[in-house]
C-alpha cells in the first residue's frame, strides 16, 4: 500500500566485524546512503527508517563501550554519521527518545553468555522525520522468546494514514 505523506523503510547497514574488506564495505554503504536518507527528507513525505543499522551510537547504547571504541559498529567514524543524522539532518531516534533508560539493548552476541547477562547493543532503530516521532507513544524490546541475536523492536505511533 502507498501512503502520500509517508515512507516506511526497512534496512539492514552491512556489519564491518569480519574484517577491513567488510568495514569499509559499510563505510561505502553508509557513504551512498546518506544522501538518499536526505532526498527522501526532501520529498516532503514523513520517513521511518527501521532496521539494522549495526551502529551503537552512544555509550548509553552498549555495555562496554570502552572496550569497543576501536569495534566496527562503535567507531568514530560510525557515530559521527549517525550522529549527523540526528544533529545536522533532522532525523530523530525515536526509541531514545522515548527510554532514555540504561542497558536496552536490541543485539546480543552468541558467545559468553552474553544474552543472559544482558551485555548488548541497541543497534536496531526506529529513526524517524520530526514530525512522525512526534507522534510516538510507546516503546518495547521484545525478550520473551528469543528467535536469533537480534530482539524486536517496536514503536507505536498515532499517524494519521
Amino acid at each position: 500500500m502507498q501512503y502520500p505523506h509517508l515512507a516506511v523503510i526497512s534496512v539492514y547497514v552491512p556489519s564491518g566485524s569480519s574484517g577491513e574488506e567488510r568495514q569499509q564495505a559499510k563505510f561505502r554503504f553508509m557513504e551512498a546512503f546518506l544522501p538518499h536518507l536526505l532526498q527522501l527528507k526532501a520529498s516532503g513525505r514523513e520517513i521511518v527508517l527501521c532496521g539494522d543499522v549495526n551502529i551503537a551510537h552512544k555509550e548509553i547504547d552498549i555495555k562496554n563501550w570502552k572496550g569497543n571504541l576501536k569495534n566496527s559498529g562503535f567507531l568514530p567514524e560510525e557515530r559521527g554519521w549517525i550522529g549527523e543524522l540526528f544533529d545536522v539532518h533532522g532525523y530523530v531516534d525515536v526509541f531514545r527518545k522515548l527510554d532514555p533508560r540504561p542497558e536496552q539493548y536490541t543485539w546480543w552476541s552468541n558467545r559468553g553468555q552474553a544474552y543472559a547477562k544482558n551485555v548488548g547493543w541497541r543497534i536496531d532503530y526506529h529513526l524517524a522525520t520530526a514530525k512522525i516521532a512526534e507522534t510516538a507513544q510507546a516503546t518495547s524490546i521484545y525478550k520473551d522468546e528469543k528467535f536469533s541475536d537480534h530482539a524486536p523492536l517496536s514503536i507505536d505511533y498515532d499517524f494519521p494514514l
